[in-house]
Formats: structure tokens, sequence, C-alpha cells
């Protein structure tokens, strides 16, 4: 069915009152509804064009910006919020309440700690803006609300092995392990070895960026009202589901701008970062990270022309790009914990695998399922021992699952 709020042919509908009638047949007419705006030139879309309030293409007839990345950018700051404090477990104990309450931004929760200036923290706590709502959100609510308890009992594990931090860690006791760098970095595992602050974010970025950007936002929320504004502003629906995705991908009005594949140009953080470092264009050249920022310009001008083909092969081209580099991601930190010559690199290795690996289950357009993410992480540390038992044999058995279904 066409959806619509976008253009359809005029159509004719013949209201046949009886084959005995002598009246006419009643013809009615529906007139195409006028465009909202005017049509844009995909042409006007050159290098250094901004994806932000500053941007004169995107905006009304009074010339005020059509483009409001508030709540993306405040999605992108909780976020940021949860991994700074998570990584706090060096200096102090971490409180899994804290994580919890700015996981669904509930008791003002973040502070200069949390997000540092210049983030305005005070401004965070009072959006209601929150993680927890959108976590696997494209999912059926019984299977999201696993999800977000998964995610809880991660925080409530930190928070318990945080009181390890100065404990050298083994098989059977959680603490931390060393990589061999000339200044060591310590990481801290649970007592199977995993890093659990690595799992958290890792998941995050597959039950919220590639779960609420992808399959929510820019798959199903493509269907939102574009014919008229949302009330009190100057934007419909449609405009701000895509600006609130582009927000949770970056705080940038040009992301991943000056990047090379040798040196990402911008600070970018979360799938915004693995897009550049496992996207890279090989393969299918419609798929990597030097196509994402046009795909976003070109399919909000898309909205404004109500070019819903063109919309959806934007989209197309930006959730398959975030799956590649996720499944990317878990294939290079497999790779990694091969390679590694110390307790703290594998460690960190694996970590960082398992949690993209879980997230595999949020690559819908791939194919990815729960039961093939959890097929996967029962063969590889499913044993008692978890890390401690991995061997090269458990790790290329995975690596060639997810090949197999990513077709890398």
């Amino acid at each position: 069915m066409k959806n619509k709020y976008f253009k359809n042919s005029a159509f004719i509908a013949l209201a046949i009152m009886g084959l005995a009638s002598c009246k006419k047949d009643k013809v009615v007419v529906e007139t195409e509804k006028p465009a909202l705006r005017p049509a844009i030139d995909y042409a006007k879309l050159v290098d250094g064009t901004k994806y932000d309030a500053t941007n004169t293409i995107f905006v009304d007839a009074s010339g005020k910006s059509t483009i409001d990345l508030t709540t993306g950018n405040f999605r992108y700051r909780v976020f940021q919020g949860i991994n700074t404090y998570a990584g706090l477990w060096k200096t102090q104990l971490v409180d899994g309440n804290v994580l919890k309450n700015m996981y669904a931004n509930t008791g003002n929760p973040f502070t200069a700690v949390s997000n540092p200036a210049p983030a305005d923290f005070a401004a965070l706590n009072a959006s209601g803006v929150q993680l927890r709502n959108v976590t696997a959100s494209s999912w059926a609510d019984a299977d999201a609300a696993v999800v977000r308890a998964k995610v809880e009992a991660d925080f409530a594990s930190l928070a318990t092995i945080s009181a390890s931090a100065n404990v050298a860690a083994a098989k059977g006791t959680a603490g931390y392990v060393l990589n061999a760098a000339a200044t060591p970095t310590k990481y801290l595992v649970d007592a199977k070895g995993f890093e659990t602050g690595q799992l958290i974010q890792k998941g995050l970025i597959g039950a919220f960026d590639l779960d609420y950007i992808g399959n929510v936002l820019l798959n199903k929320g493509l269907d939102a009202d574009n014919s008229t504004l949302v009330s009190g502003k100057n934007y419909t629906k449609l405009e701000q589901n895509w600006d609130e995705a582009y927000g949770s991908l970056t705080l940038n009005p040009i992301y991943l701008a000056g990047s090379t594949d040798a040196v990402r140009g911008t600070a970018e953080s979360f799938i915004g970062s693995y897009i550049w470092e496992y996207g890279k264009p090989t393969g299918n050249a419609n798929y990597n990270y030097t196509k994402v920022y046009g795909a976003f310009l070109r399919g909000r001008a898309a909205i404004v022309n109500n070019d819903k083909v063109e919309l959806k092969k934007q989209a197309d081209i930006i959730r398959n790009t975030m799956e590649k580099a996720i499944a990317g991601a878990a294939l290079g930190y497999l790779g990694k914990w091969k390679t590694g010559t110390d307790e703290g690199t594998r460690a960190h290795a694996i970590g960082e695998g398992l949690g993209f690996i879980y997230s595999l289950r949020f690559a819908s357009i791939n194919g990815g399922t729960a039961a093939f993410s959890d097929g996967i992480l029962t063969a590889l540390v499913g044993s008692s021992g978890g890390y401690w038992d991995l061997t090269n044999d458990k790790i290329n058995a995975a690596d060639a699952a997810i090949r197999l279904k990513f077709g890398l």
C-alpha cells in the first residue's frame, strides 16, 4: 500500500448506483495534496553542506531552519554519560543504581563528572530523553524487556566487580588484567574473564544505535506524517525522525568531515566511530563510511521532495553500512584475540567482540536474530570458564559463522 503522506496519482472512484438506475454514475476526483515546501535540487547538496540549523537549504517559507537535532543529541549524550561513568571504576566504586538512573534518565543522574564541559548536563537531566525506552524498541514488548533487563544486569555486575579493581584477575576471580604496553593499561573483568564495561557499551551500540536508528527511525519511522507540521514546530514528524537519527549518530554538523581511510577527521563515539573503522569501502561500494553523510543529506532532501523511493534508498545505505560495520567489528576483535600476546590485550579484545556479537541480533537486513547471536556466544564462551577456556578453534568457528551470515 502506498503511504498516504506521499504523492499518489489522482484516482477515480466510480459509484455505480445500480444497473437499472437511470442516474449518471458519480465521478469523485481526489486532487494531489500540495507540497508542504518547494522541492530541493539534489545538486545543491555539495561538499561542506552542514546538517544543522545553519543550513539554508532545509528551511521553511520564512527562512527558518526545519532541522532540529536536539532529541537525537540528547540521546547521544545519555549514552556518553553512561559510558563515562562506567569507566570510573579505576578511581571509585561504580554504583549500579546511578547507571540505571542514567539509562532511564530519572533522578537527575547526570553531573559534571559524567558529562563534563561543555555539555549542559542540567538540560540533559531536564530533557526526559532516555535510552531505556528506545532499547530494542523495534522488537515486541516482551522481547525488548529481556534486552533491557540484560543491560541493567550488566550495570549491577559492573558495580559488583568494581570492588575488585585492585585484585589481579584469574579464572573464577574478578579483577584486573594488564596489557604489555610500556605503561600497562588495566582492564576490569568478572570471574569468567568478561570485561563488563565493554559488554555494556557494545551491547547498547546494537540495542540502541543499530536498532533504534536503523530499525525504527530509518525503517518504520519512514512512514511518519510528512504532510502536516508537528504542533508548535516548523517540521513534520518524518523530518524529525530523520533529524533524530542523525543527531543520535553524531554531534558534528558534518559527520566524518575530512576523514580518509587512514585518519578519522572528526571525534566520534559509539556506532559513529565503528562505521569509520570497520566500514572501509570494500565489497559493495554503496555500503561504506564515505556514503553515510551524503545519504543523510540526500534523504533529508527526499523528505522535502516527497520522494519516498529516494528516501528508502538512502536509508538502506545507512542501515546496511551500520550492520556491515558491526559484523566487521565482531570479526576484527575475534582476530585481535588471536594475535594478542598478553592477557590484557586478549581479554579486552574478546570483551569488545562479545558485545558486537550480541549486537548482531539487531542486524535485521542481514538476517541477524537472537538465536544466531546466542548460538555463537554459547559456543565461544558458554563454558564455566568463559574467556579463560577460549581456543583458536572456538574463535575460528565464530568467525566463519559471521562471515557466512554477512557475506564478508
